[in-house]
């Protein structure tokens, strides 16, 4: 009976929607059709990287389609970077905003890594926080497992008491500077296994009901995803337990997220990675122990030389007739695809923590002096 009770207390949570219909498939020589790409310092989380704009990352050969079909994007392995510069990257944002009732699927077969390297796979609404952010796939430096999570303003909650495969966090309100997080539990999620097991799968749902987020390694992924086109619906009734599960029994979801824009980038040091209460345990074994200084500044290879995105594809769906949002930021906007009334820095400056270990520490208005302080220790002239 026990078994049972779960059994329908899952299906509660879990969105009872089984099929989606393709709105895009961003793959192979038309994929960065559908992106902007950043075009400036990051201002957001303090990293040490320079986002390059689109003519400049495909000039670098930072951006491109390689002979597989797959989509890279590069840090910059190549430079001898000097005290005082930052080091090129590539930060790009969907110019279209994904409503409830959507489902988004990325297929990596590597993610960046290596000591200041801290790459993500989220969405943010268009005036951040009011509208969301949720954080599909964000690590920093040798962090061994993924780690995901959802951002909102106060009033959304969660617990950890649905059903999922992950570890949830300590925090339970959502407006806190960690957000609510889990960890991932399962092999193979983040670093050098990752790729040695031919990268992997992540879905997620997007629905009024919950957000719900899951990863297949490559030798698990799901028979609906192996056997699905470019052009096929998809069912997600075979996706099993989620990974990550944040349901809206605590938290109402359409009140606290908008429709999302998508975003991968890849920074270095900055709010999290670079910081020595998380740099220093990984990394903090160079001639300063401070992340800029050991890390960015000098030669690029090797220390960069996998600090690269390798994706198949990334494909969008919806479960209803809904139609998605066309949110092109105006031309010569850094923002790329944030409203022009959202604050500089105030999208994407999550710090996360691994586990207990990590203290979180998320950029805002009320921190960033206290930040800007620190940092400068972090830093030797």
């Amino acid at each position: 009976m026990a078994s049972l009770v779960s059994i329908c207390t899952f299906g509660l949570l879990v969105s009872t929607t089984l099929g989606y219909n393709i709105i895009r498939d961003y793959s192979g020589s038309t994929f960065f059709d559908g992106w902007d790409f950043y075009g400036a310092p990051d201002n957001l989380t303090l990293g040490n990287v320079n986002w390059v704009s689109q003519e400049e990352a495909m000039s670098l050969n930072l951006a491109y389609v390689n002979s597989q079909g797959h989509v890279i994007l590069k840090v910059d392995n190549t430079t001898n970077v000097t005290i005082g510069e930052n080091r090129n990257a590539i930060r790009i944002t969907s110019s279209t905003a994904y409503e409830l009732g959507s489902l988004w699927l990325i297929d990596a077969n590597h993610i960046p890594y290596g000591c200041s390297v801290w790459p993500a796979f989220w969405s943010f609404g268009p005036k951040w926080p009011d509208d969301g952010e949720i954080d599909i796939i964000e690590a920093i430096n040798l962090m061994p497992a993924n780690q995901m999570a959802i951002h909102t303003t106060p009033g959304c909650t969660q617990n950890g008491s649905s059903p999922e495969l992950g570890t949830f966090g300590s925090t339970t309100d959502c407006s806190t500077d960690s957000g609510c997080t889990v960890l991932e539990t399962s092999a193979n999620s983040y670093l050098a296994p990752f790729a040695t097991a031919g990268g992997g799968v992540w879905a997620t749902q997007f629905e009024a009901d919950g957000i719900n987020i899951w990863f297949w390694s490559r030798p698990n992924v799901p028979t609906p995803i192996t056997q699905a086109t470019s052009t096929s619906p998809l069912d997600v009734a075979d996706f099993g337990t989620p990974h990550a599960s944040f349901p809206s029994t605590t938290c109402n979801i359409s009140q606290f997220f908008s429709p999302q824009n998508l975003v991968i980038d890849t920074t270095l040091c900055g709010v999290w990675a670079g910081l020595s209460f998380a740099y220093g345990p990984d990394c903090g074994t160079g001639p300063t122990g401070l992340c800029y200084n050991d890390t960015v500044v000098g030669p690029g290879s090797p220390r960069f030389d996998n600090a690269y995105w390798d994706i198949s594809y990334v494909r969008t769906y919806t479960s209803a007739a809904v139609v998605p949002s066309s949110t092109t930021p105006p031309s010569g906007s850094p923002t790329s695809g944030v409203a022009a009334s959202s604050p500089v820095g105030a999208n994407k400056s999550s710090a996360q923590s691994l586990s207990a270990f990590y203290i979180p520490l998320r950029l805002s208005f009320a921190v960033y002096p206290l930040l800007l302080f620190f940092m400068a220790g972090d830093v030797m002239l």
